[in-house]
């Protein structure tokens, strides 16, 4: 028993000078834990008084519940076309990995940026602290930015299909498309993440209770112009020379048809009534009323592919100018004039604008799309639900 007794005292002499030692860490841990637990308890804290201030209006009210809406149709646009393309065999597509690129930007914007900027109108103040702030912009930048350019080089691929058609279709591979995406989001990445390393004013940071992106002249210019101006320019460019080259392509189509029908005249009665009737008429008609009522059928045909395409593209820069132009314009100007007001409302109405494209662009890019609107009714009847393998 004594020997068992001495064997206690110095485990327990060696449990004294060796456990704090061993565990030191275990009790640095826990002082850690402790701290980081005190310090998300502050903020919890600071930000639930913050809100607790909040004047509700019914402004603010009407703002949150089409905010909500948006975010919802924007998420469900948007995974509704990566779900297409991940789903269908048949949009598995060059252009169409360059659309689920922008269903990816656009789908950040969604879930990133917009409810954020959801909170800081409401509340009219920054309440979520620096760091935050910082990721919050830099977000913002970068997913709008990739958005905008995702287009642009959606545009640049239409351009070289329509214009190129030959040459470009033995290069248009799925290594040259997602050679593009990620120029775009890199050149994204380049713009959005200057202010994280300096390139801001002072006055940036002065006030915690506003967060906004660097006004700093220099990035101010560098930045509007490589997210916005500079692909406007060649988006607009690029879509003129697509409609003159479509307008160009219809009426070599329809002069073709033309020569073509001028050659019934060349046939025997008998040849001209029988292919009326292989095309469904009946009745007899002599060559002259053939032609002539061939070339109004191709000329209306013409006519109407002319108009849709003119509608096409005055929707897809029309939705694109109407949504972003009036953001960055305000986003080029208003670092440069410091006399200049603008008030809160509007800029909160230009900016939730810009974010408005991130819902229309699929929307715009696959209403016009057949195999799109099939795969979207197959989604929606859960065709794929039992299907061991994607079609």
């Amino acid at each position: 028993m004594s020997l068992g007794n001495g064997s206690s005292a110095d485990e327990r002499s060696l449990n004294r000078t060796v456990y704090p030692s061993q565990y030191s860490w275990l009790n640095n841990l826990m002082s850690l834990n402790f701290t980081l637990n005190e310090t998300l308890v502050n903020i919890t804290v600071n930000v639930t008084e913050e809100v607790a201030d909040v004047r509700i209006t019914t402004e603010k009210i009407v703002g949150v519940v089409f905010v909500f809406f948006l975010v919802v149709f924007t998420v469900i646009g948007n995974v509704f076309v990566l779900s297409a393309i991940m789903l269908e065999r048949n949009l598995r597509t060059v252009p169409n990995y360059m659309i689920g690129s922008l269903a990816v930007a656009d789908l950040l914007v969604a879930t990133l940026v917009m409810p954020v900027t959801c909170v800081y109108d409401v509340t009219e103040r920054w309440i979520l602290g620096p760091e935050m702030c910082d990721m919050w912009v830099s977000f913002d930048v970068l997913c709008c930015t990739s958005s905008i350019l995702n287009l642009c080089i959606i545009a640049l691929d239409r351009y070289w299909v329509i214009t190129r058609p030959i040459e470009y279709m033995k290069r248009r591979t799925p290594r040259r498309a997602f050679l593009m995406i990620i120029f775009a989001w890199i050149a994204s990445i380049l713009i959005s993440i200057p202010p994280l390393f300096g390139w801001r004013t002072e006055a940036d940071k002065a006030d915690p209770n506003v967060c906004q992106i660097s006004r700093d002249h220099a990035y101010t210019i560098f930045s509007t112009f490589g997210a916005f101006y500079i692909p406007l320019t060649v988006m607009l460019i690029v879509y003129w020379k697509i409609y003159i080259a479509a307008r160009k392509r219809i009426r070599g189509k329809r002069y073709r048809v033309e020569m073509s029908a001028s050659s019934i005249t060349l046939d025997s009665p008998k040849t001209a009534v029988t292919k009326l009737t292989m095309n469904g008429h009946s009745g007899l008609e002599t060559s002259d009323q053939v032609v002539t009522r061939v070339r109004r059928t191709k000329r209306e045909l013409s006519a109407a592919r002319e108009r849709k395409a003119t509608r096409t593209l005055g929707i897809i820069i029309g939705g694109f100018t109407v949504c972003w132009l009036p953001f960055f314009i305000m986003a080029l100007t208003m670092p440069f004039c410091r006399s200049c007001y603008l008030p809160a409302s509007v800029a909160r109405l230009f900016t939730w604008l810009g974010y408005c494209n991130s819902f229309l662009n699929p929307v715009i890019y696959t209403i016009f799309n057949q195999e799109f609107r099939n795969a979207f009714r197959k989604i929606i009847l859960c065709r794929y639900c039992y299907r061991p393998s994607y079609r």
